[in-house]
């Protein structure tokens, strides 16, 4: 009866979930430590070349610049310590003794997934707590490159939003006044997909019936030619919340906020594939913790004195980098574009778990 249970052993349970994640921590610390000091290496001279910055901007880059490092390295450190886990525990033949007393591969496995789905919880609320709020804060600092962050002037910049089929751009969008004012606006008015003319205006501004163009022109382009109109209405259906939407970066915004940031940029027609796709991998990179238990377990099975162990352990290794690679390849082709954003987050994710469970099938089951 005991194979139909996912842990047969509560002591064994406890012992191999104690050992993963000790082994997976110290190295993560180890990593950590190590790429901080390399990173220090490269920053701290810049940092101290702003006049002004001492030993406590270092600290504070220190401060902001690490959880970046945790955030990237934990799913590594997860693969490492699994495979160091299971080649200790091959090694001393602890392996062959639960496989002895009737457990299969999956059970155990079984501590290990369980334990790396406790290290993907604790990683997902560390990227919403903690991770989002220092990218945010450290990106804003090292665009005024390490001197002293100026208040928001208030001012947008090549903003872009849809009405119906037609395309706007203002240059700039002064939200500081009490009233959001356009400059330099361009109104491209497409029919059926196909660009007929331009509408450009030197400001604009809301008002009850749409926005008040200030000498405007237009340019018909069939026929080439320009016609001034003066003061227009136009833009009727445009809220001007569409244009104070700030440029969003979903590395810097928590679950929800970014969930939000994009229902709003997708009412202003803005694009938001890319956005959708970091949405997703919010919760598919901690997930990938839980697979590379499966990814590591060719280090498991095998007899240690057949000399194959070492070979197995690079297997594994090479196993989990191939994912990595994997997952960075899909979300750089979600941002062109060329993946929908649920493939680019998910694709490497379930291809590697069929590829892990078909291995230990094969090899073991």
């Amino acid at each position: 009866m005991h194979q139909l249970h996912f842990f047969p052993s509560r002591t064994m349970a406890i012992y191999v979930g104690r050992m993963f994640l000790i082994r997976s921590f110290a190295i993560l610390f180890a990593l950590v430590l190590v790429l901080q000091t390399l990173d220090l290496l490269g920053e701290s001279g810049k940092i101290l070349a702003v006049a002004g910055n001492g030993d406590s901007d270092v600290w504070r880059y220190v401060g902001m610049r690490m959880p970046q490092i945790i955030e990237t390295f934990l799913p590594f450190s997860v693969l490492l310590g699994t495979i160091l886990t299971l080649m200790t525990l091959n090694q001393n033949s602890e392996v062959i003794a639960m496989k002895a007393a009737g457990m299969s591969a999956h059970q155990v496995l079984a501590p290990l997934f369980l334990a790396a789905l406790l290290v993907a919880g604790i990683s997902f609320a560390f990227n919403e707590r903690i991770v989002t709020r220092a990218t945010a804060t450290l990106s804003a600092w090292q665009k005024v490159e390490y001197a002293k962050v100026p208040k928001d002037s208030g001012i947008r910049t090549n903003i872009w939003v849809r009405e119906g089929s037609d395309l706007i751009n203002a240059a700039t969008v002064e939200t500081g006044g009490p009233a959001i004012v356009l400059r330099t606006v361009t109104i491209y008015e497409r029919t059926q997909g196909v660009l007929s003319s331009m509408l450009k205006a030197d400001s604009a501004h809301p008002v009850a019936s749409g926005w008040e163009l200030t000498n405007a022109r237009r340019f018909l382009r069939r026929s080439g030619t320009r016609e001034p109109l003066g003061t227009v209405i136009a833009m009727k259906g445009v809220r001007p919340d569409q244009f104070t939407l700030a440029q969003v970066d979903g590395d810097e915004l928590p679950f929800p906020q970014l969930a939000s940031a994009i229902a709003d940029l997708e009412a202003a027609g803005r694009p938001v594939d890319s956005l959708k796709g970091v949405l997703w991998h919010k919760i598919s990179g901690p997930l990938s913790a839980i697979l590379m238990p499966l990814l590591g377990a060719v280090a498991a099975f095998g007899l240690a004195r057949s000399g194959k162990l070492f070979v197995r352990a690079i297997l594994g290794m090479a196993l989990g980098f191939a994912y990595f690679v994997a997952d960075n390849f899909a979300l750089a082709m979600g941002d062109l574009g060329a993946y929908s954003p649920f493939l680019a987050a998910w694709g490497p994710f379930i291809l590697f778990a069929l590829i892990g469970e078909m291995i230990l099938i094969r090899t073991e089951e």
